[in-house]
């Protein structure tokens, strides 16, 4: 076994579709990887059941409402301390029984943490998108100023950080990223209107949590990752293309200065990206399933639909602009998403919202850390008063 294994892992998101996963990796893996730290933000039942199997050091329930809950439960492990809290968070992110932390939050509610560690120079393995989408410039400053890795765990990114192996010395012309085109592929806008929660919750290809499933849905989830693409390989926005693929075969494509492209292929698995991130720079064996031509005779392609899901040209746009305007982006979509879940607005009326508070919030072309805090909640204010003015009219 190389020499960097077992690696000591603390996972932030333990109990959402890629932290349970994540764990999946860990239990095939028990001489590679060990787990020193688990978070949960709400859901306190799952977390003591994780922390009861791979008995960290530490865990955190964001929701200090439920901390004497797993306080009580896990009294009899002793060796395992329970925190409470979004500092608690931050602290553990940094301690020194960790070397890769890998942040699986969803949302804004994973930039701080994610700060904290490489800050203590601590590994990523980032699969919290947002992380870069509101902080690209800050995060990508900070990896270079403490010499940390960040290794993408989205598979569309992960796909394009393999392609780039054993090719430093080779430009990037552009990079093309996949998207499945979600559920409501080859609809129009006035189609769009209609569709329901249920619907938008039901995608063709990946199983993923209610928050992203409806950020694919819109093409929403696309457009954070040509942000977060731009910030991890240090590209120009013209060398960002977008292509729909509907079989979710190709998972991203690399197009260098002689013409050639490189792809990554395989099965819709997120193990897969997970395991090559904790991994890395080793391929660790797997019982994944694998994919066969002969199962796909037919891999397609086709442009994504701007003017249907406005979702994805207002990311285009906000990374344009720069400055803080992908940090705006992020956060009004999560309001947007949220209540839509809630059933209280409709499909189109999320790329209203967000499209909204792009125009009201305040720009800074050159923000800090403090700035981007203030950034994601004024826009969320802007975006909560203007559900709340929406609310008023439809009950007059």
């Amino acid at each position: 076994m190389p020499s960097d294994f077992p690696k000591r892992i603390t996972l932030l998101g333990s109990t959402g579709s890629i932290g349970t996963q994540a764990l999946d990796v860990v239990r095939a893996h028990p001489t590679r990887f060990t787990v020193a730290a688990l978070s949960a933000h709400s859901n306190a039942d799952l977390l003591i059941q994780q922390a009861r199997e791979f008995r960290p050091a530490a865990v955190v329930i964001g929701d200090e409402t439920k901390y004497q809950a797993v306080k009580a439960a896990l009294v009899g492990q002793p060796e395992t301390e329970v925190l409470a809290g979004e500092a608690a968070l931050a602290e553990v992110a940094g301690r020194p029984t960790t070397d890769i932390v890998l942040t699986a939050m969803v949302g804004y509610a994973g930039l701080l943490p994610t700060v904290a560690a490489i800050r203590a120079g601590k590994d990523i393995a980032l699969a919290n998108k947002e992380t870069l989408v509101v902080a690209g410039q800050l995060i990508t400053q900070l990896v270079r100023e403490y010499g940390v890795g960040l290794y993408p765990v989205d598979s569309e990114h992960s796909a394009i950080f393999q392609c780039l192996v054993g090719e430093e010395r080779n430009p990037i012309e552009k990079i093309i990223l996949t998207a499945s085109g979600g559920p409501f592929r080859g609809r129009s806008r006035a189609e769009l209107a209609s569709v329901t929660k249920a619907q938008a919750l039901k995608h063709p290809n990946w199983d993923m949590g209610a928050k992203i499933t409806i950020d694919s849905a819109s093409l929403m989830n696309k457009g954070l990752e040509v942000i977060e693409a731009k910030w991890l390989f240090g590209l120009r926005d013209d060398q960002i293309d977008v292509v729909v693929h509907p079989q979710s075969i190709i998972h991203s494509l690399v197009q260098f200065e002689d013409g050639s492209l490189k792809a990554q292929l395989g099965l819709p698995d997120m193990k897969l990206p997970i395991q090559y991130a904790l991994g890395y720079p080793h391929r660790l064996p797997a019982s994944f399933p694998r994919f066969s031509f002969l199962d796909y005779p037919q891999l397609t392609f086709e442009q994504p639909d701007k003017t249907a899901f406005r979702n994805l040209g207002l990311a285009f746009e906000a990374m344009s602009r720069a400055g803080n305007a992908p940090c705006v982006l992020n956060a009004a979509n999560e309001i947007a998403v949220a209540a839509f879940l809630r059933d209280e607005v409709g499909f189109l009326q999320m790329s209203e919202l967000v499209e909204d508070c792009l125009s009201r919030v305040s720009y800074l072309a050159d923000p800090s850390l403090e700035d981007y805090v203030q950034t994601d909640k004024e826009a969320r204010r802007v975006a909560q008063e203007r559900l709340l003015k929406q609310a008023g009219k439809l009950a007059n």
